[in-house]
């Protein structure tokens, strides 16, 4: 399989995920709040997005010899420094696997609340992420 089939393969799973965290996003606070179902499906499908993310990025970093990332925020950085993502985004990506490496290792410091609004207030950033893969690929 070639680089963009494999990214194409992962951009599917990105697209399938964002699918059911829009699921999510439709339920007002209260109802998201009162099944603990709802929190955990949330907290799995945003770490594996973003996780995907971080394999995407590591998958053109190593490909293509663009650079060594000490840190998975640091991989988005290299992408923005060489065209794949735009500079304004990167941040927010960064920002992204900060909260991935929270969800995973420091699961305590996760807050119901802003799992909520993240499905109410980002989700459009994944689709950003989707689209400027999609844009340097094609």
């Amino acid at each position: 399989m070639n680089e963009r089939d494999e990214l194409l393969v992962k951009i599917e799973r990105l697209e399938e995920n964002l699918v059911k965290l829009r699921s999510l996003q439709e339920m007002d606070r209260e109802e998201f709040m009162n099944d603990f179902r709802n929190i955990e499906a949330s907290k799995y499908l945003l770490q594996t997005f973003i996780e995907i993310m971080i394999d995407i990025a590591n998958m053109l970093i190593a490909r293509r010899r663009l650079g060594k990332a000490d840190t998975n925020a640091e991989v988005f950085s290299i992408l923005a420094e060489n065209k794949v993502v735009s500079e304004e985004n990167q941040e927010t990506y960064g920002v992204m696997a900060g909260f991935r490496n929270r969800v995973v290792h420091m699961y305590d410091r996760v807050d119901e609340n802003e799992i909520y609004d993240i499905l109410q207030n980002n989700l459009e950033d994944f689709r950003g992420f989707i689209e400027e893969i999609l844009e340097f690929i094609n």
